[in-house]
């Protein structure tokens, strides 16, 4: 009897021998993937679209983001704003300007976004000196 367990017991190390094999070709198509989970990840980051209401500051601007939610109780619709800080690297943008803000990795205490896009550029006003 110990015999026939020990011939069991060597049966499927060699099946796990067989099943070591695949598993190194497994690496190959993984790194073959990561490239692809990478895309992945950058195609998750969130857009948003917004008005811009400041860019007083050098490289970051701050953006208005309004959504409208439906009130629980009284299931009037209502304007939610946020205010994003956003890097804008050449200072394109100006007040009144349309946005697409892109997620990004913090660069400073409040600024997690990155301008991705002018969509529409505000209209000029005319200054008059009074």
């Amino acid at each position: 009897m110990a015999t026939e367990s020990k011939t069991k017991k060597s049966a499927p190390k060699a099946a796990s021998t067989k099943a070591a094999a695949p598993k190194a070709a497994a690496p190959v198509q993984k790194d073959a993937t990561a490239g692809a989970h990478e895309r992945n990840a950058l195609q998750k980051r969130r857009l948003v679209v917004g008005t811009v209401v400041s860019d007083k500051m050098q490289k970051t601007i701050v953006v208005k983001v309004d959504r409208r939610v439906r009130h629980t109780l009284y299931k009037k619709y209502v304007m939610k704003t946020r205010r994003f800080k956003a890097h804008d690297e050449k200072n394109d943008a100006k007040v009144g300007d349309l946005v697409t803000l892109i997620e990004s990795r913090p660069l400073s205490r409040d600024k997690r976004w990155s301008l991705q896009s002018i969509v529409r550029r505000a209209a000029q006003a005319v200054e008059a000196n009074v």
